[in-house]
């Protein structure tokens, strides 16, 4: 007996309705986060380069403030780093608790494509890094430095070259950034923790222990949760741990399930409520006092001359997008899913090299990983900005030869025709809708008849008006 064939499955396809909206919610606050954090990156550039400016860039972030007796005496700079990032990785947490338990990565098959394609687009960069550091003869303390993506930069990249991305294709830019913000707090935890502060770690564990006893008991209020949220984070701080991995601790703790009665679940909740604050605030003040570095014909120079920055760049524009390229290919090639029809491989390689636009975790990633070498640290940033620079433009170039066709794509998934608020490409199997649609078509036809009627009689009034003066005889005109 012949085993019955079965339909080889599709990837980047069409998302289902409640998919496609938490998509552009999320796409839409990311987006406004990424232009902001453009401000934000050239309002620093302005003020660490002009010379009048020059010095007080560094007096305002190197700017201590905090209780000392609590270890938390930090810079103005170190607090956007530690202390507002916290809030951006708690966002992030939340993302990925929802794409666990009612997103893509819910399904082993649908989440295989983003999970290879972001350890991919991680571990290539990583290769390229720590090869053409070790040639260089430069350190290889930075393999993570280009290691990751970053969402609100490359919307914003979208948002300013003005393409019209299919949803799918934005949604697997989403999923590969959480699934690469993911890493990357492994990463900063497991090899960027030095020394650990045992009483420190334990209280902070005991914070999260309460943290979740409080929303499994229902316990509902800002003024509980922030208070608690504050002392973990301090807590965590001092233990010597990266701060920001309290925060992701916590989004991870919320319940992004529905339950019988609630229309949106408590991380939903809590997301549409802080990813304004995280893209709006946290990641913006960070770029501030973070991407303030010396820019000068030399400094670009000096990128490509050191092995340390060369690897950077090259890991950002080559490394990313071989890497999300390739292993998207891989995922396809042996799980034998297929592409969706509406798309073509191009498609993938345009956004894979727009992952390679890495800023808020790379920068952050910079600073640990060069502790102590100020010097070397300004120019890793330097790299970051560079190969972030140089991906956006190789991306911008890509998706707008192709932008003709995503225009078309994007305009059918908008499609509305009955006006009933949902796009009609998701009602083609309702006969309801195309009841609607029979009827707004008769509407119109009977329109139609009725002006070709009132048009004809026109005419033919004209055709007997009778000649004037000047007319030979009584003929018509």
């Amino acid at each position: 007996m012949t085993a019955p064939r079965t339909t080889p499955r599709k990837f980047l396809g069409r998302l289902s309705l409640p998919e496609r909206t938490y998509v552009a919610d999320a796409l839409r606050t990311e987006t406004v986060g990424g232009v902001l954090l453009l401000l934000a990156t050239v309002a620093a550039l302005v003020w660490a380069n002009v010379p009048a400016l020059r010095d007080s860039y560094q007096s305002v972030s190197d700017f201590h403030l905090g209780p000392k007796a609590l270890g938390l005496d930090l810079s103005v700079a170190h607090w956007a780093a530690d202390g507002l990032l916290a809030v951006f990785f708690f966002v992030a947490g939340i993302e990925l608790k929802r794409e666990l338990v009612a997103g893509d990565l819910r399904d082993p098959r649908a989440a295989a494509l983003p999970v290879v394609a972001a350890l991919c687009g991680m571990a290539v960069p990583a290769l390229v890094y720590t090869l053409t550091s070790v040639t260089g003869g430069g350190s290889t303390g930075g393999w993570a430095v280009p290691t990751a993506t970053d969402i609100a930069f490359a919307l914003a990249v979208l948002a300013v070259i003005g393409t019209s991305l299919p949803s799918a294709l934005r949604a697997f830019l989403l999923t590969l950034a959480i699934v690469d913000d993911l890493f990357a707090i492994l990463i900063i935890a497991v090899f960027f923790t030095n020394t650990i502060d045992l009483a420190a770690l334990g209280g902070a564990a005991a914070g999260l222990v309460v943290f979740h006893l409080l929303l499994r008991a229902g316990v509902r209020g800002w003024y509980v949760y922030v208070p608690l949220g504050v002392v973990i984070w301090a807590l965590m701080y001092n233990s010597g741990v990266h701060a920001t991995i309290a925060g992701v601790a916590m989004g991870l703790m919320l319940r992004c399930t529905t339950r019988e009665g609630e229309e949106h679940s408590p991380g939903e909740r809590v997301e549409h409520l802080v990813r304004p604050l995280s893209a709006g605030l946290a990641v913006p003040m960070f770029a501030l006092f973070s991407a303030g570095v010396a820019v000068s014909g030399g400094a670009l120079a000096a990128v490509f001359g050191h092995p340390e920055t060369l690897g950077v760049v090259l890991g950002l524009v080559v490394g990313k997008t071989i890497g999300v390229f390739g292993g998207t290919w891989l995922t396809a090639r042996f799980t034998r899913a297929s592409l969706s029809e509406d798309l073509a491989w191009a498609d993938v390689f345009a956004v894979a090299s727009l992952a390679g636009i890495g800023f808020t975790v790379s920068l952050l990633i910079g600073e640990l990983a060069f502790v102590g070498d100020a010097a070397l640290t300004d120019e890793v940033k330097a790299a970051v900005l560079t190969g972030s620079v140089i991906a956006a433009t190789l991306a911008t170039v890509l998706l707008k030869l192709r932008n003709a066709k995503y225009r078309r794509l994007w305009e059918a998934e908008e499609r509305d025709e009955d006006l009933d608020g949902i796009p009609d490409v998701y009602e083609e199997d309702d006969p309801a809708y195309h009841l609607r649609m029979a009827a707004i078509h008769e509407a119109k036809a009977a329109e139609h008849r009725r002006i070709a009627e009132e048009k004809a009689a026109a005419r033919h009034g004209l055709a007997e008006v009778p000649g004037g003066a000047g007319e030979e005889g009584d003929r018509p005109a």
